[in-house]
């Protein structure tokens, strides 16, 4: 397994400052946030930008995150799939080949729902097979549906596409519905991206996003999913993703320093010798 950081976790600095401090910090895999890189590409091009990650050694594994795709209607839906299509030619530019995709179900959910969001999805991974790009769906514990692991590997094996998997992020994966035997249910090949951190002092019913700290600093049980992953086959990236405010107000290098260690601990990978 790859470890690799989210720009989430460093949010408050640019595209190009992370990519500085990532290299700085020996963290060489990035998981984009994709509003950073678009407001990069506003006045650096594609070409600068591949040039900038090569010569800091930062390789751009996925890209978080795509909204809107699956229950949008009319016009909206048109510009959720514009702004999808954008996107994908990013993804095509910069060779980045994961695009995580977040389920958008609110409210009540009629069956006629549940078939547009398998045509939409369907529809999403046909046009990212074009740029070579692979979707990951990432359930939300909050959704009124997909809200679950087993729910979202339903979705993807209904669309039935090959460039199609999940997003197994393990604060939505411990908040929510998910079952410890839902893992069971992994596959390799329907597996895009794992995303970890850990949860301390607050019940899981009242816990957000704010609330996740490093794995390690928390109460989830991170080593049997670990363990689970490896028994598959899992050599995808696993990406911190703690997007905790009292972090952001650190020094991103330390934060990414601490980060990395923590992924080493996490994977069992060597730590790298002091500096």
């Amino acid at each position: 397994m790859l470890p690799c950081i989210s720009e989430a976790t460093t949010l408050p600095a640019s595209f190009a400052e992370d990519v500085a401090n990532f290299a700085s910090a020996s963290c060489p895999r990035m998981e984009v946030w994709l509003t950073k890189l678009e407001k990069h590409l506003e006045s650096h091009s594609a070409e600068a930008t591949r040039q900038l990650l090569a010569d800091k050694g930062v390789q751009v594994v996925a890209a978080s995150y795509q909204g809107g795709l699956l229950l949008s209607q009319g016009q909206q839906r048109q510009a959720h799939f514009d702004h999808f299509r954008r996107r994908l030619d990013i993804c095509g530019e910069l060779g980045i080949g994961i695009l995580n995709v977040v389920a958008d179900f609110a409210g009540k959910i009629e069956q006629t729902d549940l078939e547009r969001a398998v045509v939409s999805l369907k529809q999403a991974a046909q046009w990212a097979e074009a740029y070579s790009v692979r979707l990951g769906l990432e359930f939300r514990a909050g959704g009124s549906f997909c809200a679950s692991l087993d729910t979202a590997l339903w979705l993807i094996d209904t669309a039935d596409e090959p460039n199609l998997g999940v997003c197994l992020d393990v604060f939505h994966y411990y908040t929510g519905p998910s079952k410890f035997d839902d893992l069971d249910l992994l596959r390799p090949e329907r597996l895009a991206l794992v995303q970890v951190c850990d949860l301390a002092g607050v019940p899981r019913e009242l816990a957000g996003d704010s609330d996740r700290v490093l794995p390690g600093d928390g109460d989830f049980r991170l080593e049997p999913i670990i363990a689970k992953l490896q028994a598959i086959g899992y050599t995808g990236p696993v990406s911190l993703e703690v997007l905790n405010p009292t972090l952001w107000q650190v020094k991103p290098t330390q934060v990414l320093e601490l980060g990395m260690a923590a992924m080493r601990r996490l994977l069992g990978l060597e730590q790298p010798p002091s500096k």
